[in-house]
C-alpha cells in the first residue's frame, strides 16, 4: 500500500497533559526512515544569547538559562518567540528529557534536523556531539539510558566566517535578495531508541529497464557490538501496494556492512512514478537474529522511475519532460527557513502545480526532508542543491555576502546526498550556486571544491545528472548538463540571447569585458536555470517610474512592468523562448514567492494571490518543441 505519512503520533503536547500547548512541528521529520517508536523535543526549551561566545567559561553549560525560545524555530523568526534580527555570535539552548521507561536495553539517539552553524551538544554535562553546517543533520548516541537527563545546545554562527550561509545576510538588514539570518535550531529535534545493532538509512536506487529496486541496507554497530554479532543475522525487505505484497527479497546480514537486496516488481504489478502518476510502493526493511525475531524495522517508500540522457534531452521514464521549474527560496515571513506547519510545505507544492510548474529548484539551502516526502507524494520534480551563494576565494570578494568555499562545503554536501539520494521526486544535482571567479591557469582552492562536490555526487549516486555549478562559472568538462542564468527582460532579446544551440553556442555567463568564467561547453544538454525575476508590485501599478516603485524597500530585476498585462506579455514572451526550441530541455523561472524585500515571485511573501495565476499557468501549457519532436514509443508503462 501507499506509505502513510507517518507510522506513528507523538504526543500532542510537550507534557501530554491537558491544556498544555500544542507542540510545534509534530510530525516525523525523516519520513523515509520510520521507527514506530520516537519522541519529538520540539516546543519551549530555555535559552540565552551569548554575544560574547563566552558562555563556556560564564557558566551556561551548568546553570538554567534565562530565557525560552520555541524549538524549532530560529531566535531570529516570530515563531520562535524570540524575534531577535541582530547578530547572534552563538546562542545556548537547555532541556530536561524524561527518556521513556519502556525504551529500557535499547541504545538512545538524540537527533538534529540542523542547527546552525558550528554546534556542540552536551547531556548531563558531557559533551556527545559536535557538527559544523547549517544545513545537514546529525545525531549523538546516548547509550543506554532511561529517565531524566538534560540536553544543553550552544550553537555558534559568525556571520563573518568563511561559512555556507544560502541567502543570509551578512549586514545588519536585509537587502536586495538576501534575507534575515538564521541561527541555531532550526529544524526538529527528537530522540528515538534502537538496538545494538540497527538498521542505518536505507538507499534505494529505482531500476525501470529491469524494472526493481535495488537496496543497500548499511547496519550501524554501536557500544562494544562486533561483526560476528551478526552471524546467522537477516535483513529483509518487502515492497507493498494497494493490493498488498509486491515483492520480497532476503540476505545474510554478517556478509557485509551494507547488506544489498535486489526487489523485482513483476510485471502485472508496474507502475511508473512521474508527475502525472506519482505513485509510491510502500516499503519495509527489517533485521532478524539467528532465531527469527525481529531486532529492528525501518518503513519508507519508493518510486519506480529513471532520468537519464539523450544527446540534448533529459529523459524521465525513457521519454523528455520539459522541466517547468521555480526557483523555490524556501522562506516564510514568521519561520524564516522552517516552514511554520507541515501544511506549509504542501501548500508552496500546490501553488508552484496550480500556477504550471512541475518542479522547483530548491535553492540556497537544503530543504527539510518532509519537503521531499510531499514532492514524492505529489509528482514533483525537485534539484537538491546547496546554500553556498556567490562561493569564491577569499582576496576576490566584493561584497560582504559572497562565501568563501572551505572543505566544511564538501562535507555538508556529502550529508545531503546521503540524506535526499532514495526521493524518485529529486531528479538531479547541483552543488554550487554562482560561482562568480574567472578561470585562469591557476588552479584554485574554487576548482577543488567545485570538483570535489560534482565527484562527490557521481560517486553517491550514479542515477542522476550532475550539475557542477548552476550559472557563471562551470569548472567541470565533464558535467552532465550545462546551463546559464539570464535576467534580460526583453522578450526578442532574450530569445536571441539564448538561441544559440543549434550551433553549439548556448548562452553563457560572463564576467566584466567579457572575463572568461567556464570552461568551453561540451556539447550537454542546457537549460536556463534562473531567468525571469519580473519585479512586480500589485500596489504601484499605478505609479509612471519603476524606480519610484522600488524607492522604499522593494527588489527585483530589471525594469518593473507598468501594469499587470505587461507581466503577462513578459512573461509568456520569455517562457515562449524556451518552450520553442528543441534543443532546450527546461528552465527555472525566479521565483515562486515574493521574499521579505526581492518583490518578484508570482505569489506574495504571505503566499497570497497577487496576479492572475491561471495566466500565468496558461502561458506554461504551451506545447515544449523537445517533447513534441520525440517520436511516439509503443509500450510504455505508468506514468
Amino acid at each position: 500500500m501507499n506509505p502513510p505519512t507517518t507510522t506513528s503520533t507523538p504526543p500532542p503536547t510537550p507534557s501530554g497533559r491537558p491544556g498544555a500547548p500544542a507542540l510545534p512541528r509534530p510530525e516525523h521529520p525523516r519520513p523515509t526512515s520510520r521507527r514506530e517508536d520516537w519522541l519529538c523535543l520540539n516546543g519551549p526549551w530555555q535559552f540565552e544569547v551569548d554575544a560574547g561566545d563566552s558562555g563556556l567559561e560564564r557558566g551556561l553549560l551548568q546553570r538554567p538559562l534565562t530565557g525560552t525560545i520555541t524549538v524549532p524555530f530560529a531566535p531570529e523568526s516570530e515563531l520562535s518567540g524570540v524575534g531577535v534580527t541582530d547578530f547572534l555570535p552563538a546562542v545556548w539552548y537547555r532541556r530536561t528529557v524524561e527518556v521513556p521507561a519502556a525504551w529500557a536495553g535499547r541504545r538512545v539517539q538524540l537527533h538534529f534536523g540542523a542547527v546552525d552553524h558550528d554546534a556542540t551538544v552536551w547531556v548531563d554535562g558531557e559533551e556527545v556531539a559536535r557538527h559544523r553546517g547549517g544545513f545537514t543533520p546529525f545525531t549523538a548516541d546516548l547509550g543506554h539510558r532511561t529517565g531524566e537527563l538534560t540536553v544543553v545546545v550552544r550553537a555558534r554562527d559568525d556571520h563573518r566566517g568563511p561559512q555556507a550561509r544560502g541567502k543570509q545576510s551578512t549586514r545588519y538588514a536585509n537587502h536586495e535578495c538576501v534575507y534575515t539570518r538564521t541561527t541555531g535550531i532550526w529544524q526538529t529535534v527528537w530522540l528515538e531508541p534502537v538496538p545494538d545493532v540497527s538498521l542505518a538509512r536505507t538507499r534505494v536506487t529505482p531500476d525501470l529497464a529491469g524494472s526493481c529496486f535495488h537496496l543497500e541496507q548499511p547496519l550501524r554497530r554501536s557500544g562494544t557490538g562486533a561483526a560476528g554479532d551478526r552471524r546467522g543475522w537477516t535483513v529483509r525487505a518487502v515492497l507493498t501496494d494497494a493490493a498488498g505484497e509486491v515483492a520480497s527479497a532476503r540476505v545474510r546480514a554478517d556478509l557485509d556492512l551494507s547488506p544489498r537486496l535486489v526487489l523485482t516488481v513483476p510485471d502485472d504489478r508496474v507502475r511508473w512514478w512521474g508527475p502525472d502518476d506519482p505513485h509510491l510502493y510502500g516499503l519495509r526493511v527489517e533485521l532478524r537474529d539467528a532465531a527469527g525475531d525481529l531486532v529492528d524495522a525501518l518503513d519508507s517508500h519508493a518510486g519506480l522511475r529513471s532520468v537519464s540522457i539523450d544527446g540534448k534531452a533529459v529523459l524521465l521514464n525513457g521519454r523528455p519532460l520539459f522541466q517547468r521549474l521555480v526557483l523555490d527560496q524556501g522562506w516564510y515571513p514568521d519561520g524564516l527557513m522552517t516552514a511554520p506547519d507541515d501544511a506549509a510545505l504542501v501548500r508552496d507544492i500546490e501553488l508552484a502545480q496550480a500556477a504550471g510548474f512541475n518542479g522547483a529548484r530548491l535553492h540556497q539551502k537544503v530543504f527539510e526532508e518532509r519537503f521531499l516526502h510531499h514532492a514524492d507524494r505529489l509528482g514533483y520534480l525537485v534539484w537538491g542543491e546547496f546554500g553556498d551563494w556567490g562561493a569564491r576565494e577569499e582576496g576576490t570578494v566584493v561584497d560582504g555576502e559572497r562565501q568563501r568555499p572551505t572543505a566544511s562545503f564538501v562535507t555538508q554536501w556529502l550529508e545531503a546526498l546521503e540524506r535526499d539520494a532514495s526521493h524518485p521526486s529529486l531528479v538531479g544535482w547541483c552543488g554550487l550556486n554562482e560561482t562568480h571567479q574567472p578561470i585562469t591557469d591557476r588552479i584554485t582552492v574554487l576548482d577543488d571544491v567545485t570538483r570535489a562536490m560534482f565527484l562527490a555526487a557521481k560517486a553517491a549516486d550514479t542515477s542522476r545528472p550532475v550539475l557542477d555549478a548552476s550559472g557563471y562559472a562551470h569548472r567541470v568538462a565533464e558535467s552532465d548538463v550545462w546551463d546559464s542564468h539570464d535576467y534580460t527582460q526583453d522578450p526578442a532579446a532574450f530569445r536571441a540571447e539564448v538561441g544559440g544551440l543549434a550551433q553549439g553556442r548556448p548562452h553563457t555567463n560572463t564576467g566584466p569585458d567579457g572575463q572568461v568564467w567556464s570552461l568551453p561547453y561540451g556539447g550537454q544538454p542546457w537549460f536556463c536555470s534562473e531567468f525571469g525575476g519580473i519585479w512586480w508590485r500589485p500596489d504601484a501599478e499605478a505609479s509612471d517610474s519603476s524606480v519610484d516603485r522600488g524607492a522604499d524597500s522593494s527588489w527585483g530585476y530589471g525594469e518593473a512592468p507598468r501594469s499587470e498585462e505587461e507581466f503577462h506579455t513578459r512573461f509568456a514572451g520569455l517562457t515562449a523562448a524556451l518552450l520553442d526550441d528543441p534543443l532546450v530541455f527546461g528552465y527555472c523561472y525566479t521565483q515562486l514567492t515574493d521574499v521579505f524585500q526581492e518583490q518578484n515571485g508570482v505569489y506574495s511573501f504571505d503566499r497570497s494571490t497577487k496576479l492572475d495565476v491561471e495566466r500565468v499557468r496558461a502561458a506554461q501549457q504551451r506545447p515544449a518543441a523537445v517533447e513534441t519532436a520525440w517520436p511516439d514509443e509503443p509500450g510504455a508503462r505508468g506514468g
